[in-house]
This record gives C-alpha cells, structure tokens and sequence, in this order.
C-alpha cells in the first residue's frame, strides 16, 4: 500500500514528540521562533501579512493556535499538510519532520509564548489598493505654468523631486496623428491635419479632443480594449470550436461607449441586464459579457463540468475586468497573497450560479422597426374581426368551455436512456420528467428510451418537445433556429416478465399541434448523399423512410415555441405483470458536419402514456392552455388577446383575415442569437470545489462577498444585480481604480499600476499613487464619464510632450515610468491592419454589424491545422475591408496578421496585452495579401489624386501614412527608390503584373513599390 507523503510526514512527526523525554518543554524563543522567522514571516511578518496573518506577535497567531488542541489548529495543520487547503509554506519548501514535530508538541503543551517574545503590536496593515479611495490635495509644483490639467500637477511634483524636467510639447501634426490613433484608431487625414494646423484659434486642441470623442470611430478603438476583458470571439473554443453569433454584444459594447454609457451602469448591465425591471433588448444583449467562455461538445463530455469551467472563467474576468484583482487563485484554496478565502471565492461564485446558459432571438434596429409594423398590422387586423363582430367574446366563450377540458388524462413517464444509441449526445433528466439534450451534438442518430409501467390498455403515446433557456434561441430543437427534426418514431413492447418477448407496436395514426407542408431541408442540413431529403406533417415520423421527416420550423418568431405529437397504437397494449416499453426516436435529418451547427436534433423532450381511446395532439398551444386553466374572470387584458389570437384561427368564417395575417408573419426578419444570462427560478446550490473539483462538492455557501471589500448593502437580495452594484460601489475599493488605471494604459503604454489585471498586494507598485487614487475619485465624481477622464488625459501637458529621449533621460528612465516625455508605442495589431487600409483609401468605416471574413490561407481551415473543417467565407467588395475589430475570430485557428501582433484570441480575459517586435510582422505587413492590395490602392490613389509631379504625389502618399510632410532626404530617398524600381519593371527584371495584381504597369508596378514601403515604415505603425 502506499503512504501519501503527507501521512508519512504526520507519522515522522508523531514518532519525534513520542521520542521528546516527557519533562522537556519545547522553549518558544530557541525552537519555534527561528522556524517561524525563516519559513512563515515573508508571508506573514513585519512586512507582509497575507490572509491578514502575522506570526510574528502572539496576538497575530493566537488565531490559529488552540493551545493544548493541535489538532484543531490551522498553524499546525496548515504546515503538516492536513485537510483539504494547501500546505504551508505555500510555494516553499515543506517543514521538515523534526520542525513539525516541535511545533505540535510546543501547542499540546500550551502554546506558552514568553514576554517579550516578538512583536507587541499585532498591526496589520491594509494594502492600498483595498481601501476606498479618497481625494488627495493637488501637490505644489515649480512650474505651475506648465500644468494644464490636475493631472500635470501630480506628474511634476515627481519629476521635481527626481530632479527631471518635462519635454517640450510635440508638433501638431504629431498631436493630431496620436490623438486620431488614440481615440479612434485611425489616422487623421490629409484634409484633418491641414484644418488643425489652420486652425490658429486658442481651443484648437480642444475642438480636435471634442471631435474624435464624437466620432462612432470612438466606440470601435476603446471597444477593442473591452472586448479582450471580455473574452470575445466567434467560436466555441476547443476541438470543436463552432462558430457562434454573437457580434450583437460586440455592437452593445461599441454604442455604449459611443454614448458614453457611466461606467457603473455599463458594468451592471452586463452582469445583470436581465435583471434590471422592465429591460430592453440592449440590457439582455450586456450579459453577453458573462457568456464569452468558451463552450465544449466534444464527444462525451460532462456538460456539468464545462459549465463549472465557463463559470471559473466568469469569474476571472471579473476579477479582472472589473475589480483588478486576482481571484483565481481562491478557486482551490485561499489566496496565497491577498486575503481572500476560498469560501469568499465561492460566495462571489453563488451569485453567478443561479442563471440558465441563455440563447435568444435578437433582432437590429431596422428589424424591430419592422417587427413593429407586422405585428401593429396583425392587431389592426384582429381589432377589425372584434369590431365587426361585437359578439366575439361570447363564441370564444364558447369555444373556451368547449376545449378546456377536452384532453385526455396523459401519465408522464421517465425512461432511461441507452448511452451507446445516442452519438455521443447527453440526454439530462429534468424534474418534469423530460430529458434535456445537451454535450456533443451528433447530426444523426436514433436515441433509444426504456421505461417499465404497470399501466393497462396503453392505447398512444405522447411526445412533447419543450423550451429551455439553454437550448438555441430556446428551443425547443437543438439545431441553430432551436429547431428539430423527427426522422422516425417507433415503439416496442415486451411483458416485464419476459423482457426478450419483444414485439414492434404498429402505430395506425399520428397527429400533431402542428402539421406543416413538405419541405427541403435548408442546406445547412445537407449530408452529402444527394438524397432529397425533407421535412413536413406528422405522418412522415411513421411512414418508415429516413428521407422524410416531422418538422416543427414554423418560420421566424414563431418557431421558438412547445410541440406536441400523439401517436395511437393499432391495438391496445397490456400485460398482467407490467409493460417494458422501448421507445426509438430516430434523428437522421442533419448534415454531414457535426462541427459545423449541422445538428437537427430534438432538444428537450417528454413522453407520456394514455389509455383514452382515439387521443389526439392537442392543437391550442401551450401557452393558451396556460391560459384556459384560469378562471376566465382572472384573465389580464393580455390573456384574454392571447387566447383570442389563437381562437380566431380556428373561426372558418375569418379565413380571409387569417391568411392576411399569414402574409405579415411570412414578412418577419430571422434576427439573430446572443448568449445571454437568464435567472432561474429554482436557486442552485453552490458548494465549495475542494480544489476546484466539481466532482468534489463540499459546504453548501450562499451570496457574499470577501471581507477585505466593501460590504453588501444591508437587506439586498442575494442575486446578480446586487452583486453588479456592489462593484461598482462608490465604496468599491478597486473598481473605478482598476479602469482608470487600464485607460491609463491605453494613453501611455503602461498603467500607473503596471499590472493591470492585479491590484493585489503581489502588485507592482504604482509609479504615482495618489495620481490614481486622484483618477478614480474624478471619475466616480464625473458620474463614471469614460469621456469626461479621457479629456483630462489628453488635454494635459503630460500627454501632449514629445516623445522624442535624450540619451540621459533614457538612461534615467528607460520605460518612461515617470513621463518626462510623450508615449512612444507600436499601436495595437488592429490598428496596424487598419492603418494601412485608411491610407489606402480602401477601408470600409461601417460601424457594427456581423463578423468578416477577409483574406486568409485555406490550409487554415482543414485538418490537420484545424481539427475539423471549417468554413470561412473570403469576403467581396466593401466587406473585404472592414476594420479589424470585425474580423471573424476563430479561438483554436487565430486570424494570423491579427496572432503575429499579439492580439488576444479569446481563450481567457486579457487586460494587459503582450507587445513584441519580430522579423514575422515586417513579412506579414510586407507580403500578407490584403496589405499588398492596401499597397496597390495606395499606389492608384498617389497616381490619380496625389499630383502631377513625382514630388507631391511621393509627399501626398507619405502623408497618407505618416501625416506628416517627408524631409527633402527622405524625399529624396524615395524618389530614388520609385525611379530604380519602374526601371527594374520596364526592363522585365521584374513582374510588373505580379506587383499590380494584374495589370503589366510598370509605373502603376513602381508606385506599389514606394507604398509597400511606406506602410512598412516603423513610423506608420508607431503612436509618435
């Protein structure tokens, strides 16, 4: 057998006290202090005290010492390694045996700790970062003349005391091309730089500040910023990797920070937008923040356990993304560093745990407007019948007394699922005895279902398709529409006395809640057979043929609803001891590519039994039926519509009215889908993970937050929206510090806390303290204006210094740490790539929309680089160059321009990007094809508009890609450069077609050549 370490360590440890001669005491200060100081005080002594804990005082340790009890001590069962938290010295070297040994016997006999003996004083000192921010005084400076903001006063005061002096300011046209790239992510144009400079006016400056503010550009560069704390991508993520809409919420992130959305109502939106009363679509759409985790339906998986990881990442990025502070860790045991509990992680945790995995139907803004008027013709239609038939209440009335009890009493059975019929598909058994299908999505299979009952004289069977939130735009299939398809239904009977005595049920005849026409299958769903497959009535679930199926897709904004279907068995079926009833739902009617969203599955399902003789499908929906249950005096305006929407389809007389009505829904827009979050009505339980193990489920924690935060307002309840206020606080310690600190990043290149996602007291120090303590009491001042803290920044003389170092002040401060010059930083991957297509002339400045696909290598997208095929669709015309924040994102296959200049690919949230500088960017932007074609439209436009002379077009094509005017040698230079390289083509050294992309130019040949060159200058990429 073998001994875990740890127990060998505990029975080393017993045998040294067992060997201690019983008189000896275990003296504090010659034995157990010396330890204490060399493998506990780093963590928890004068100078840091993590968890809140010092060792070095015996008021400090008196928490975790019972004297005479080493048992239940943490002190000793912390560094003997008993229990389920880590061992301590967490990341150190254990305790030796010996070490061990002493400490328990030194607490068995009384934890005596001598006078004098450490420190008196128990003092633990808060890390900054977790109190409240409070305004601190402006400092004095030297040069007052010199400040134009708050902020400048504070950068002084430290370039003072180092005994460093500003920069001067840098040129305008360097300002306006900083200022373009920083607030919109484009270069100003060559029209934009002549109205600055000619612009003599005092508030100059300004009007530029309040134009890129303005701009719809605005919202696409910060959003870029957002979305890497976000996690968003196009794709699942892992071996399958689907693609997923979801560029609803990209375009939420982007309005909202166009109109300056407070900062606090931005982050309660997104963590409980479902929540707010009365919500629009805009507020759902916000939680697609918590949905951006990656999802996984691989074969076989545990969808438990990947909701549990989607969950952890929730948690991450709000660690992250919003309160700057590590919680990760916390997710196995306490946090190492920072005083939060493993139990508090949880706690945290309980407030996100209690929402459905949501898909919903969204819809633009030129789709709702049309939704609008589709349905204010339906009741316009609907309010003609009432109004020409005044007696309308009363035959619904009738008809409602009719239909309320005309259903035959239906006995809900729970079957259970054979594993190996279900292609990998997980079949999750709900408390209303339905199954719901979740995990991996085969595109063909036949599920088998078992059940035994004691009922006699079964004469038809009943399935129910539902709805559920976790099921595409709600179901009630599992295809992308949350539709479904029913190949084939069989039934088999056996006596549960001899279960082998099988015998096949001969179904006479099914009817359906809805029995729609023959149709082909939309080619999502094609397999490759070539067969005509369709869907259509009820009949086509028991006509024997796999070509042929029961479809349930009534069309946009009615597809999304409950299905029933009977199906009668020829003769009733009986057995004195018992019936095993076997169930076969076959789903054949996907496609050939189960990484692709080719699924047409059933997604939740319920099957019950009735003796009733000549059952049939109940054709009220599920809803009326709600209804109908209700004594009609109890019905709301609302009900009493609902029901007579349906009722009235159902009057022969009003055929005409039906069909006009028809028409409108015929005219309804598909929308699109967006994870989003919705809240259960059952509360889930949350159980602390030992080490984060959902297969580990310990002590059941409710809603709270760490101690070391603010608290909770008294009396809140225990949900998400809650919790969105309680970070955002204005006593929120690390809230409004962390964005501010993240903006400043955006502006300088490093935050005044250079890491940016920790706050935490592993962190590195802030370079100025009170500056962003300062920040964040504006910003909470400003009503949490994005904009309002933006225009300090960059109306400041901090920002507008030159960027140009002197060999000294490099060597003082070579990251420019303490700002005594203007930021000099390559622009992000995106902006590199759009960049080039401003300059061009080709970029396409639409705002918003779905994701693009430009041009990309094939191999890409094809084993064995991608696990499964994939699709990408190289797109024409304008929507080849569409900015790079809409380019379609693949996490396991990463855009590679994108990859080659550290963008992020959604597999975590990222507040703090890597930037490098490798020979693979200048090859990307040099030969990738959509640069090359920004080169050749570069090239054109220099050609026809630049000028007549060589002279102003090189000078007009430069200041395309740099603003500025080119010096004469760099004129020079490039003039050289135009003439070598049309020689080279003229002669045919060259391939002038091959340069142009078709045309055998040798001038056209010569001009793509300079451009190449300027979009490849370090300048062009570079925030001056």
């Amino acid at each position: 057998m073998v001994i875990p370490s740890w127990a060998r360590l505990v029975s080393c440890a017993a045998l040294f006290v067992c060997l201690l001669p019983a008189q000896d005491k275990i003296d504090f200060t010659k034995t157990i202090q010396p330890i204490l100081e060399k493998s506990c005080y780093p963590c928890h002594g004068p100078k840091v005290q993590m968890g809140g804990l010092r060792l070095d005082s015996q008021a400090g340790a008196s928490k975790e010492i019972h004297p005479g009890k080493s048992a239940e001590s943490q002190l000793y069962k912390r560094i003997a390694g008993i229990g389920d938290e880590a061992r301590m010295p967490m990341g150190g070297k254990p305790l030796d045996a010996a070490a061990v040994a002493s400490i328990r016997a030194w607490i068995d006999q009384g934890a005596v700790w001598p006078e004098g003996a450490g420190v008196a004083a128990a003092e633990v000192k808060k890390h900054w970062a977790f109190i409240p921010p409070e305004r601190p005084a402006i400092p004095k400076v030297g040069n007052p003349a010199w400040v134009r903001t708050p902020i400048d006063a504070f950068i002084l005061a430290r370039l003072d005391k180092e005994g460093l002096r500003p920069s001067p300011a840098a040129d305008k046209v360097t300002l306006l091309r900083r200022l373009s790239l920083d607030l919109t992510g484009l270069p100003p144009s060559i029209a934009e730089v002549d109205a600055f400079l000619g612009d003599k006016s005092k508030d100059a400056w300004q009007r530029q500040v309040e134009r890129l503010l303005a701009s719809p550009h605005y919202g696409e560069r910060w959003g870029r910023h957002w979305l890497d704390a976000a996690r968003y991508a196009d794709s699942d993520g892992f071996e399958k990797d689907k693609q997923r809409q979801v560029w609803f919420y990209r375009d939420w992130v982007i309005n909202a920070l166009n109109e300056d959305l407070p900062y606090d109502q931005f982050v309660i939106d997104q963590i409980a937008g479902d929540l707010l009363p009365n919500h629009t679509q805009a507020q759902l759409v916000a939680t697609g923040f918590l949905r951006n985790s990656m999802i996984n339906e691989e074969g076989g998986v545990d969808p438990e356990q990947f909701r549990m990881e989607a969950m952890f990442d929730r948690m991450d990025a709000i660690g992250k993304g919003i309160l700057g502070v590590t919680i990760q860790c916390a997710q196995c045991h306490n946090h190492k560093f920072d005083p939060l509990k493993q139990e508090e992680y949880y706690r945290l945790f309980a407030f996100l745990n209690n929402s459905h995995e949501a898909d919903v139907a969204v819809y633009t803004p030129a789709e709702e407007q049309k939704r609008a008027e589709i349905f204010r013709g339906i009741h316009e239609i609907e309010g003609e019948l009432q109004h020409r038939n005044p007696d309308w209440r009363d035959r619904m009335a009738q008809w409602v007394a009719k239909v309320a009890h005309d259903q035959p009493n239906w006995v809900v059975v729970k079957p259970h699922v054979d594993d190996i019929s279900t292609g990998g598909q997980k079949y999750l058994p709900m408390e209303d005895g339905s199954l719901l299908a979740a995990g991996y999505a085969p595109t063909k299979h036949c599920v088998q279902m078992t059940v035994k009952t004691d009922i006699q004289n079964i004469t038809a069977f009943r399935l129910e398709l539902l709805n559920d939130p976790n099921l595409p735009l709600g179901g009630p299939g599992r295809s992308i529409k949350g539709t479904g398809a029913l190949t084939e239904f069989e039934v088999e009977a056996a006596p549960a006395s001899d279960p082998k005595k099988v015998t096949k049920i001969k179904i006479a005849k099914a009817t359906a809640g809805i029995s729609l026409p023959e149709r082909e299958l939309d080619p999502i769903f094609h397999d490759k057979s070539n067969k005509r497959r369709v869907t259509g009535p009820i009949e086509y679930a028991i006509d024997g043929k796999e070509e042929t199926a029961w479809g349930i897709d009534a069309g946009p904004g009615r597809r999304n609803v409950p299905r029933n279907a009977v199906f009668d068995a020829e003769a009733p079926i009986s057995y004195p001891g018992g019936t095993i009833l076997t169930f076969y739902l076959s789903q054949k009617h996907g496609g050939w590519n189960s990484d692709d969203n080719q699924n047409n599955n059933l997604g939740r399902m319920r099957l019950s039994l009735t003796t009733a003789p000549n059952a049939v499908a109940d054709p009220v929906p599920a809803r009326v039926r709600i209804i109908l249950a209700l004594p009609r005096e109890q019905w709301s305006p609302a009900q009493e519509h609902a029901v007579f929407s349906y009722w009235r389809t159902t009057v022969p007389e009003w055929k005409d009215a039906n069909a006009r009505i028809e028409e409108l829904w015929r005219r309804h827009p598909e929308g699109s889908s967006q994870l989003v979050l919705s809240e259960r009505r059952k509360t889930r339980e949350t159980h602390m993970l030992t080490r984060g193990d959902f297969l580990k489920p310990g002590k059941i924690v409710e809603p709270g937050v760490p101690a070391f935060l603010n608290p909770l307002p008294a009396g809140a309840p225990p949900n998400r929206l809650t919790f969105a206020r309680w970070m955002v606080d204005r006593k929120a310690p690390t809230t409004a510090r962390s964005m501010v600190n993240r903006i400043w990043q955006a502006y300088f290149g490093t935050g005044i806390v250079s890491t940016t996602e920790n706050l935490g007291t592993q962190c590195e120090p802030p370079s100025h303290k009170e500056l962003l303590d300062w920040l964040a009491v504006e910003f909470m001042d400003r009503g949490w204006s994005l904009k309002a803290i933006q225009r300090l920044i960059v109306n400041s003389a901090t920002y507008r210094q030159s960027s140009k170092v002197s060999p000294e002040l490099y060597e003082k401060d070579p990251f420019n740490t303490l700002l005594a010059r203007g930021p000099r930083v390559r622009v992000e991957g995106e902006i590199v790539r759009d960049i080039a297509l401003a300059a061009s002339g080709l970029l396409n400045e639409h705002v918003g929309g779905p994701s693009v696909y430009p041009p990309a290598p094939d191999f890409l997208f094809q084993p064995p680089v991608s696990y499964g095929p994939k699709n990408w669709y190289t797109g024409k015309g304008a929507d080849r160059y569409r900015r790079a924040l809409y380019t379609f994102r693949y996490r396991s296959v990463p855009y590679p321009m994108l990859q080659n200049f550290d963008t992020p690919n959604g597999d975590a949230s990222c507040v703090r990007r890597t930037r490098s500088n490798t020979p693979l960017q200048a090859l990307t932007t040099l030969n990738e094809p959509l640069f090359l074609e920004t080169a050749r439209a570069l090239a054109k436009k220099a050609i026809t508009e630049g000028g007549n002379t060589e002279d102003q077009r090189i000078t007009y094509a430069f200041r395309r890609c740099l603003s500025r005017k080119p010096t004469l040698a760099e004129r020079a230079e490039l003039q050289a450069l135009l003439e070598r390289q049309t020689q080279r083509f003229k002669e045919g050294k060259l391939n002038a077609a091959g340069m142009t992309g078709g045309e055998p130019d040798p001038e056209l040949a010569g001009w793509t050549a300079v451009a190449r060159v300027l979009l490849n200058l370090d300048e062009t990429i570079t925030k001056e």
